[in-house]
């Protein structure tokens, strides 16, 4: 055999080897080994037959698949990516919305609130405006407790009653009958005599003092504010004032 043929032949075993397509394969053997018997042939023929080349073809369709598969594996995982990071994105900002129409919804209501409580507030001070303060009430007048302050006092009562009389007129009579001691008691005239004696400043006897007492003052004869009131009462019906008195009445 040429060494030209060796070195074909040895070839066309590397190229069996290393997973040539079967027909390729034996058309190489046959065509490297010329002379060779027909049982040779047919037995390295169907050595040839018997190897399966489409074994590496098997292996990177399984591969591909597997990518094919991977890929999709990894296009399904960022589909879910986006979609997770998409749902998350969405609740964030209906969680953002919700708390921005919570917050105004607070600032409305403590707005109205602030409102309410400023109109409320308005109101009373117009209500504390419109009713009128309470007319302070009247000092209690008082008066000294002597021969002034009984004649002062005393024309007060007389003006509220329309009993005509005054200052001069009283004290000027005063003096004459009593000289101005709330305690005199005439025990000699005929008053006394009858057993109704004169007594106080005006010197008036019990049936006239309990016929012309003036309401409001005291009961007591001896009393000065009521003594002057009912004896000047009793002097405005007979002789139309006390100032009208200049002797015994």
């Amino acid at each position: 055999m040429p060494k030209h043929a060796l070195s074909r032949l040895n070839r066309t075993h590397k190229l069996g080897v290393a997973g040539v397509t079967a027909a390729g394969a034996a058309a190489l053997i046959f065509a490297a080994v010329p002379g060779a018997d027909a049982d040779q042939g047919k037995t390295q023929a169907t050595a040839v037959e018997n190897v399966k080349p489409v074994a590496f073809s098997a292996v990177g369709t399984a591969a591909r698949a597997q990518q094919v598969t991977i890929a999709k594996q990894a296009d399904a995982s960022a589909a879910k990516g986006k979609a997770e990071a998409a749902a998350a994105a969405a609740a964030k900002k209906a969680a953002a919305e919700k708390a921005a129409k919570a917050k105004a919804a607070a600032a409305a209501k403590a707005k109205a609130e602030k409102e309410r409580k400023a109109k409320q507030a308005a109101s009373r001070s117009a209500v504390r405006t419109a009713i009128p303060a309470a007319a302070p009430k009247p000092a209690v007048k008082t008066y000294p407790n002597n021969l002034d302050g009984w004649i002062r006092e005393s024309l007060d009562v007389m003006a509220k009653k329309g009993i005509p009389g005054s200052y001069n007129g009283i004290y000027r009579n005063i003096i004459r009958e009593s000289s101005g001691n709330p305690m005199a008691i005439n025990l000699w005239d005929i008053n006394a005599q009858n057993g109704i004696p004169s007594k106080g400043l005006l010197q008036v006897i019990d049936p006239t003092f309990k016929a012309y007492h003036v309401a409001g003052t005291s009961w007591n004869i001896y009393d000065p504010v009521a003594n002057i009131t009912a004896a000047c009462n009793y002097a405005a019906d007979k002789y139309g004032s006390m100032d009208n008195v200049n002797s015994a009445y």
